[in-house]
C-alpha cells in the first residue's frame, strides 16, 4: 500500500512539473491605422495566417485613422496582456505613447511598414521608403526628362512621407541644378491621410493655376494617384501626364494597362508580413530577430531595422512582378472576368 503511495504522489508531482514547464501561448497585438486603404486587409490577413501557424494568437484593431482611437486601442491590448505589439501608426509622432506605455508593462513594440518616431521601438519592419520615393521620380525622369513636376505628398504626419520626398528629390535632384525641369506649387502640397479626395482637390487647384501646364505628377501612393488621374480626365489630359504611385493596388493596376497612370512601385507584402509575423514571435520568446541587420534612426535612436527591396512596375513587367507573384489575377488586372 505504502510504495503505491509514493507512487500516486510521484505521478501527481511529474503531473505538476510538466503543467509548470508547458509553454503559454504567444499573444500578439495588431494595431492597424486603417483598413481603408487596400492593402491593410491583406498584411492583416497574411501576418494573422503565418502567427498562427507559428501557434501564436492575434488581437487585431483598426483605428479608423484616429490617433485617439489607436492610443486607445493599444492601451486596451496592453491590459488584457499581449507579449508584443505591431504597430501601424496613424501619426508616427504620436504612437509613441504606444511604446512607451507598452514599454512600462514590458511589452516589445514593432513599428510596421510606418517608423515610430520620439521613442525606442525594438524594431522596424518595412521597405525602403526612400528607395521607393526614388523610384517613382527616377522612373519619371527617364521617361519626361524635361518639363513641369508637380509633388504630391502623403499624409504629413506620416514618416513615411517624408521619406518619400527624401528619394524623390534625390532621383530629380540633377534635372532640377541643370534647370531641366520645375517644379510647379512649391513642392508644398500633401495628401492628408492619404485621402484620393484630398489629392483630387489639390491637382485641381494646380492644374487651374498653371493653366493645365503640368508634365508629370509624382503622386506618392496608388490612391493619391487615383485622386490625380480623376482630376486629369477632367481636362482630358489622363494618359498624356505621367503619373506614379506605390502598393499595386488593384485600380492602378488596371489603370496601368489602360494607360492613365504611368507605374508603381510593387511592395512584395506577402514577404514583409510573414517576416513581421516570425520577428514578433522572435520577440515575444525573446529570441533575437533575424535579417534585422539594418538601423534606421528615428530622432532618438538608431532603431534594429529589417527594410525589404521595392520593385518598379509598369506595363510592361506587371504580368511578370505582380501577377506572377499572385498578388492581383491577370483576369482582375486586364478585367476579363
Amino acid at each position: 500500500m505504502f510504495p503505491i503511495f509514493i507512487t500516486m504522489i510521484c505521478s501527481f508531482v511529474m503531473l505538476l512539473g510538466c503543467a509548470d514547464t508547458s509553454e503559454k501561448k504567444i499573444k500578439i497585438g495588431l494595431s492597424i491605422s486603417s483598413l481603408r486603404v487596400e492593402r491593410w486587409p491583406k498584411d492583416r490577413d497574411i501576418f494573422v495566417e503565418e502567427a498562427e501557424k507559428l501557434g501564436a494568437e492575434v488581437i487585431v484593431q483598426s483605428a479608423d485613422e484616429d490617433v485617439n482611437k489607436q492610443n486607445e486601442q493599444a492601451e486596451n491590448m496592453i491590459t488584457q496582456g499581449v507579449d508584443v505589439l505591431v504597430v501601424i501608426p496613424q501619426d508616427s509622432i504620436a504612437a509613441a505613447q504606444i511604446v512607451k506605455a507598452a514599454h512600462a508593462e514590458g511589452i516589445k513594440v514593432i513599428a510596421y511598414d510606418r517608423l515610430i518616431r520620439d521613442s525606442e521601438p525594438d524594431l522596424y519592419i518595412s521597405f525602403d521608403n526612400e528607395r521607393v520615393g526614388y523610384l517613382q521620380a527616377e522612373y519619371l525622369i527617364r521617361h519626361k526628362p524635361k518639363g513641369n513636376y508637380f509633388l504630391l505628398g502623403g499624409d504629413p504626419g506620416d514618416n513615411n512621407a517624408q521619406l518619400l520626398r527624401e528619394g524623390q528629390l534625390r532621383a530629380l535632384q540633377q534635372a532640377i541644378d541643370n534647370g531641366d525641369i520645375q517644379f510647379v506649387a512649391d513642392q508644398k502640397h500633401w495628401a492628408v491621410d492619404w485621402d484620393p479626395r484630398d489629392a483630387l482637390n489639390k491637382t485641381e487647384q494646380v492644374l487651374t493655376q498653371t493653366n493645365n501646364q503640368i508634365d508629370a505628377v509624382v503622386a506618392s501612393n496608388d490612391g493619391t494617384a487615383g485622386g490625380v488621374i480623376q482630376a486629369l480626365e477632367g481636362q482630358n489630359l489622363d494618359g498624356k501626364v505621367l503619373v506614379s504611385g506605390q502598393d499595386a493596388d488593384i485600380a492602378a493596376c488596371q489603370r496601368i494597362v489602360k494607360g492613365t497612370q504611368t507605374m508603381t512601385v510593387y511592395k512584395p507584402i506577402k514577404q514583409l508580413a510573414k517576416e513581421a509575423a516570425h520577428a514578433a514571435v522572435a520577440l515575444a520568446k525573446g529570441e533575437t530577430v533575424q535579417n534585422a541587420n539594418q538601423t534606421v534612426n528615428n530622432g532618438v535612436v538608431d532603431v534594429p531595422s529589417i527594410l525589404l527591396t521595392p520593385i518598379q512596375v509598369d506595363k510592361d513587367n506587371l504580368d511578370e512582378v505582380v501577377i506572377k507573384d499572385g498578388f492581383h489575377t491577370r483576369e482582375k488586372v486586364y478585367q476579363t472576368q
